[in-house]
């Protein structure tokens, strides 16, 4: 029974130990769905340091994009070429240790409207609404308002 609490000690021993150079490496691509013609944020590892440049690489982006250190990982960013057709598409990692990981970024390429729909009318649509309601309701509380002020000068000046 000792031995066998014996041999579960070593192993969970040994399975707590350094991590291999392969296993801490990875990319992420934030965010990981874009329009075309946006930017996005690409965050790695390639060791247990990351103090070495790396690069990124995907036909999603013009070129290569340089990985620089940056708080324990490396970083950079691109744009999305605005013409880039829609689609999913490998963002690869390589290494400077010979490392690679790889993931994937969706680019989106929706049309955008030139203009909002026609929605019906608003406050400043055409013919007869609320607008020129407005303005005669508002003429006649100035009316009133005028009213009750002449009215409490000539009770003022009978009291007097």
């Amino acid at each position: 029974m000792i031995g066998a609490f014996v041999l579960v000690g070593a192993f969970v021993l040994v399975g707590a130990g350094p991590a291999r150079a392969g296993e801490n490496t990875f990319i992420e691509v934030t965010p990981n769905s874009v329009q075309a013609g946006n930017r996005v944020s690409i965050r790695a590892s390639c060791d247990n340091t990351n103090n070495r440049q790396a690069e990124a690489q995907s036909d999603a982006f013009s070129g290569r994009v340089t990985l620089r250190p940056d708080n324990g990982f490396l970083t950079g960013s691109t744009t999305i070429p605005g013409d880039k057709p829609a689609g999913d598409y490998q963002v690869e990692l390589h290494c400077p240790n010979g490392n690679r990981a790889q993931t994937t970024l969706t680019v989106l390429n929706m049309t955008q409207p030139s203009k909002g729909p026609a929605t019906g009318g608003g406050g400043t649509a055409g013919g007869r609404g609320t607008g020129s309601l407005l303005l005669v309701g508002g003429v006649a509380a100035l009316a009133v308002v005028a009213g009750f002020g002449l009215f409490g000068r000539r009770r003022a000046g009978a009291g007097s």
